[in-house]
């Protein structure tokens, strides 16, 4: 028996625990443009971008995982491709105080960080490590969004989860695996941001790919996880309390109609 559309999402309607048989129902386009995968994305407002193309490219059905997450790596690339020089001013500045007094840059702070790198470096020298903070990003994002949007709908359909349950754990779910996903590429991007020359001017690594190879050598796949209890425990409540006041705002939101 087919079910007639609705004018507007029930008064249940919450885009964070909604199944996907339950948003099947509704035909409405106001209301299919709030399909868990999508509102989601203020989070992030390139993946939201990205994300309503692609929902329109698939005729308003919703996304599957491999392109949630292809929606989460483009979106994770656009944004360090931006941020990358105040990331590595970060690095540098963190990095200062462990060196020997003769070697400190003595950066007074970010701007002044930005500055020197300019100045000393070139402009170009402001995305040394680009690559490996732009791929980091890319795998934060695949890991957070796509596992959070699988998690909701698991715990949701298969475990019969009410909202509250289904968000924290859908969230701690997301943390896990964002840091998971992200830790490897951290490592590389580290290293070559804060690596010195030596006394005949050589760096120990020539790129990403010489630092992760000589790592992998030296080390095999777990040094690439050196410190994941103390990297989880950093990324993964940030990635939860985001989802959980995303949730919250997007309540008050609703609350006013918007």
């Amino acid at each position: 028996m087919a079910v007639p559309p609705v004018c507007s999402p029930p008064a249940s309607f919450n885009p964070l625990i909604w199944s996907r048989s339950e948003f099947n129902l509704v035909k409405d386009p106001l209301a299919m443009s709030q399909e868990p995968c999508l509102r989601r994305r203020v989070l992030v407002p390139f993946t939201r971008i990205l994300t309503n193309k692609a929902i329109e490219a698939n005729e308003g059905k919703p996304l599957p995982l491999y392109q949630k997450a292809l929606c989460g790596l483009t979106a994770g690339a656009i944004g360090a491709s931006v941020g990358s020089p105040a990331d590595l001013a970060l690095i540098r500045m963190q990095a200062d105080a462990t060196l020997p007094a003769a070697q400190r840059r003595n950066y007074k702070n970010a701007f002044h960080a930005l500055y020197r790198i300019l100045a000393d470096e070139g402009v170009l020298a402001l995305w040394k490590g680009a690559g490996p903070t732009i791929v980091r990003a890319m795998g934060l994002n695949m890991g957070m969004l796509a596992s959070y949007d699988q998690s909701v709908e698991f715990f949701k359909d298969n475990l019969g989860f009410g909202e509250a349950a289904t968000v924290l754990g859908a969230s701690m779910v997301s943390g896990f695996f964002a840091s998971a996903c992200s830790l490897p590429f951290d490592y590389v991007k580290t290293q070559i941001q804060k690596m010195q020359p030596d006394a005949e001017g050589k760096f120990p690594h020539s790129g990403s790919l010489d630092c992760a190879m000589k790592t992998l050598k030296a080390g095999g796949p777990l040094k690439f996880y050196t410190g994941f209890p103390v990297y989880c425990v950093r990324i993964a409540p940030h990635v939860m309390m985001t989802w959980i006041f995303l949730n919250q705002i997007q309540k008050v939101e609703k609350s006013y109609g918007l």
